[in-house]
């Protein structure tokens, strides 16, 4: 009687090898839940932090006022900046997103301000922190707070008399 043991336990253990192989595959595999659906980008802004450009005093000739993002500002020209007890800094607006979503700011045209004595002025939208496009991190109900400055374009004394100017501008938040 002739027996094939030895080709009987060669398939035995190229069959346990291939359950273990399988068994690897398997174990490098992960279960993943679906992911969060897009949720639309909400924007909240508190009149109270807008673009402010605090006091100037003007010389005879114009120039420009910077705000940036770190609240920061600087000035050119004829326009010399004073404290006076008036607030200036960026913008503060406040995203709520699911965390990871991609954000990019599209600024809207240059805005024109307008002087309670008369005048106007032409506001042009600054950068950003973060910068554009930027990835939210924060979980709703937090939000991720993005700061933009502006470059105030200021005339003559002639052409910008005394007085508060005030007026709107238009960013656009876009969710990609």
């Amino acid at each position: 009687m002739i027996t094939n043991t030895g080709a009987y336990r060669n398939k035995r253990i190229v069959l346990i090898w291939s359950g273990v192989l399988s068994l690897l595959l398997l174990s490098q595999l992960q279960a993943q839940a679906q992911v969060h659906p897009p949720r639309p980008v909400s924007v909240y802004y508190n009149p109270s932090l807008g673009l402010r450009f605090g006091a100037i005093f003007l010389s005879t000739t114009g120039g420009t006022l910077t705000i940036l993002p770190d609240d920061s500002r600087s000035s050119t020209g004829g326009v010399v900046q004073a404290g006076l007890g008036y607030a200036y800094g960026a913008a503060n607006f406040e995203i709520q997103a699911n965390p990871g979503t991609i954000i990019s700011i599209l600024n809207g045209p240059d805005a024109t301000l307008y002087g309670s004595g008369g005048g106007s002025m032409s506001l042009h939208i600054g950068s950003s922190y973060p910068v554009s496009p930027f990835i939210t991190t924060a979980t709703p109900p937090s939000y991720t707070t993005v700061k933009i400055g502006g470059i105030l374009t200021v005339g003559s004394p002639v052409a910008n008399p005394v007085g508060s100017y005030s007026g709107s501008f238009m960013v656009t938040f876009m969710q990609e």
